[in-house]
């Protein structure tokens, strides 16, 4: 029941694209670009539910779906999420529902008998906050978290722990993977509780739009930080199914870096805004550098394709077409 040992006789993953694939998640960021990485590798047999066909918090109603859907693989990209002032907000509801998705999907998985492999995704959020940079998966329980997505950390600490767990006492193949920071279509572009690219995105078009003359942005531009388009998370997500049965969890980063500054300056040309970029030096830049460090997936054999610019422009078409459109 999902053991890999070396006289495994299954078939690899990406040899077994009629395998039942079940994708929790599928609409999100992360989960809409696996979905559409499977279908393009030729998988037949992949299946999804959306929220209000399956809710992933309620433990009977995901074992009754496993019981008789009985896929073979689990991506479990579905998750509770939001900007820092969601996680402020409402903790009990971060730490509640994650932990309850995560139980319930890896227990059913094993309970049905029919999985081979899960893969739970994680958040480089569960890294204490100072740890070394750039940071190796050892770090992970090293010190103490970040106080203001602690909730949602501890869940997907746990989350990991869990797979670790079901492998060392059931043999069951759970696997993790924690993925650095993410953009690309389907993001979140919302005012309040957007990520600092999508928000970058969205500003700089409503100022383009409105013929304003300057973007104020926060802090001095000085921070460091990683990116990593969906589509090479996706990328490597199938990678890890295929090639990776191990205990411990695996970081997935691009391994470059780039200032705010940098990540603002190249934001302004790609949606084409001709005003002023202005910094507000009174604000806090937030951490200083927030690296991971993914030489363990690269010495597998995988590395990210996306370059940040092609990926900016790819992101600012699907904002404008599928966003701006919606709004019209």
């Amino acid at each position: 029941m999902g053991t890999v040992t070396t006289a495994d006789p299954h078939a690899s993953f990406l040899a077994d694209k009629g395998g039942k694939v079940f994708v929790a998640g599928h609409r999100g960021l992360v989960g809409s670009a696996i979905l559409r990485h499977l279908v393009s590798l030729g998988f037949t047999n992949v299946v999804v539910r959306t929220h209000a066909e399956l809710d992933l918090t309620r433990q009977s109603d995901v074992e009754a779906f496993f019981a008789a859907e009985l896929p073979r693989y689990v991506v479990l990209a579905a998750a509770k999420v939001g900007g820092i002032h969601a996680n402020s907000t409402f903790p009990a509801d971060f730490i509640v529902a994650n932990l309850q998705i995560q139980t319930n999907v890896v227990d059913a998985a094993l309970k049905c008998g029919s999985v081979r492999k899960l893969l739970f995704l994680g958040s480089s959020c569960i890294y204490p906050k100072f740890a070394p940079q750039p940071i190796p998966e050892n770090s992970l329980l090293s010190g103490p978290l970040e106080p203001t997505n602690e909730w949602y950390a501890v869940a997907k600490i746990a989350g990991i722990k869990m797979c670790q767990a079901y492998r060392i006492q059931h043999g069951f193949d759970a696997i993790s993977a924690m993925p650095t920071n993410l953009y690309g279509p389907q993001d979140n572009f919302h005012p309040e509780n957007s990520h600092v690219l999508p928000a970058l995105i969205r500003r700089f078009h409503e100022a383009k739009a409105s013929n304003a003359a300057e973007v104020v942005v926060w802090g001095t531009g000085s921070p460091l930080r990683e990116f990593l388009h969906v589509d090479d998370l996706a990328d490597a997500v199938i990678f890890l199914m295929d090639h990776y049965s191990g205990l411990e969890h695996v970081n997935v980063g691009s391994g470059s870096e780039v200032t705010i500054k940098e990540l603002a300056e190249l934001v302004k040309e790609v949606v084409g805004f001709q005003g002023k970029l202005v910094w507000d030096s009174s604000k806090p830049d937030g951490t200083p550098r927030k690296l991971m460090d993914s030489s363990k997936i690269q010495e597998m054999g995988w590395k990210p394709k996306v370059p940040l610019k092609e990926g900016l422009v790819e992101t600012y078409k699907w904002y404008v077409e599928n966003v701006i459109s919606a709004k019209k």
